[in-house]
């Protein structure tokens, strides 16, 4: 499947956005009168052909979903019952989904940035882990009780999930959903990136931005795997203890310092990969960043994210400052550009396949690991996406599908109401506030006029 053709969990579209229907009930028709010709009763109670009745377990079967119901904040993704069993074609497998992985992706999916996901109402979510329950024809290589991990290009933030059975990787031994959850979509794109597009080698300088991230912990562990690659990570201040623990050689705080200037310190000449997630004026840094022979792989457009909705501003400024070169000049430079999109790779399985195997062997080896920052009831998935967007994390946001117990949701509850209550008083403080400002204004108002009524006096005087 290309990016262009329909892949088969597209079909599944309809139990991803909507309750699946029971067959309905074959229609009956009045008793057979005088006027009716022989046989008519007898046929239409009869079943149509092509319509059996549904097993009881798929009427009765239920669960839970996560639906983006339109675009815009957090309180756009409503967890949804849904019914029906999802049907499986020839080549799929049903994941009781345990933990689904929140990707940067699925934010700007929910403001409509993201064009690989369908219109709303639908179930958002690439990646998720779990146990196959159940097997479509022609499926050889999976069975019921497979513990699995699934890639998709939505669809996996659901307690069931339809995929077909070459999206799915078996689990190593040792690895929980959790990592499982954290693991095919960052480890692919920094696998790919570094070692496809960067052909990284020893010696080399590598510059990976967000370096706190899901993919920038994951490039960091597969640089690592190089001998004395120099890696240049930023992220705000807090998190550098954590990134150069986890193999960042110099840690760079965005916030307060000039990137550029920092990286010109230590290396003059520039850097031989530089990891682009941001896009505008970004690209334009980093491709004068490179040494020649250097390539900068540009992997996203996180610079149009700003605030819970969608912010045209933001996107105006990221268009106006995008990036674009003359051939020449790279001829000139010596120097190359890569863009990368896992979700335009749906269609190459062999090639996502392979670089799966790689990293899971390294991670067999103990070379890699994910690093989870936290996890989530999909009860919470506002205040996941929260956390994530507001880079409030350090490594991978999970969401896991157990339910949240009764005591947590009361406390949850209450927190929501305290806050709502909080958000009351600090308004009513601010009116209050505004309140004291204008009557502290007044007098200073009359003064002004009784000013400016002397001055009228005086040039009457004259």
């Amino acid at each position: 499947m290309s990016g262009e053709d329909a892949p088969a969990q597209q079909q599944n579209a309809v139990d991803q956005k909507q309750e699946t229907k029971p067959a309905e009930e074959p229609k009956t028709e009045p008793p057979k009168t005088e006027s009716e010709p022989a046989g008519a009763a007898e046929a239409a109670a009869t079943p149509a052909a092509g319509a059996p009745d549904k097993a009881p377990e798929e009427e009765t079967f239920t669960y839970r979903a996560l639906v983006l119901t339109g675009y815009g904040g957090y309180d756009k993704v409503k967890l949804q019952v849904k019914k029906g069993k999802p049907a499986l074609k020839a080549g799929e497998v049903l994941v009781r989904v345990k933990a689904c992985g929140l990707n940067f992706a699925d934010l700007m999916a929910r403001q409509g940035l993201y064009e690989r996901l369908p219109s709303p109402p639908v179930t958002p979510g690439m990646e998720c882990s779990g146990v196959v329950e159940a097997v479509g024809e022609e499926v050889t290589d999976r069975k019921v009780g497979d513990k699995v991990m699934a890639l998709s290009r939505f669809g996996m933030w659901q307690e069931v999930a339809v995929v077909p059975a070459n999206h799915t990787f078996l689990i190593p031994e040792g690895m929980s959903f959790e990592e499982a959850a954290a693991f095919p979509v960052n480890y692919i794109t920094a696998y790919m990136m570094l070692f496809d597009f960067g052909n990284l080698r020893p010696n080399q300088s590598v510059l990976i931005h967000a370096a706190a991230g899901g993919v920038g912990i994951a490039a960091t562990q597969l640089c690592k795997t190089v001998k004395d690659v120099t890696v240049f990570g930023t992220a705000s201040a807090s998190k550098h203890e954590t990134i150069s623990q986890g193999g960042v050689t110099h840690a760079i705080d965005y916030r307060t310092k000039d990137y550029v200037e920092e990286v010109r310190k230590i290396s003059p000449k520039g850097l031989d990969i530089i990891l682009d997630p941001l896009g505008g004026s970004d690209t334009h840094k980093a491709y004068n960043l490179l040494k020649p022979m250097g390539k900068l792989i540009t992997y996203g457009a996180a610079n149009m994210l700003a605030g819970q909705r969608k912010n045209l501003l933001a996107m105006a400024k990221n268009w106006y400052h995008q990036f674009s070169i003359h051939t020449l000049s790279l001829i000139q430079g010596n120097k190359s550009v890569c863009g990368f999109h896992l979700g335009y790779l749906d269609g190459e399985i062999e090639l996502i396949a392979q670089a799966m195997k790689t990293i899971l062997d390294l991670y067999q080896e103990g070379k890699i690991k994910p690093r989870i920052d936290s996890t989530w009831h999909l009860e919470q998935v506002g205040d996941a996406m929260r956390k994530m967007q507001e880079r409030n994390n350090i490594g991978k946001v999970v969401l896991t599908t157990e339910p949240m117990p009764e005591e947590e949701k009361k406390e949850e509850a209450k927190k929501k109401d305290d806050k709502k209550k909080d958000d009351k008083k600090k308004e009513e403080a601010k009116k209050e506030e505004k309140k004291d400002d204008k009557k502290k204004e007044e007098p200073k108002k009359e003064e002004k006029k009784e000013e400016e009524k002397k001055e009228e006096a005086k040039k009457e005087e004259k």
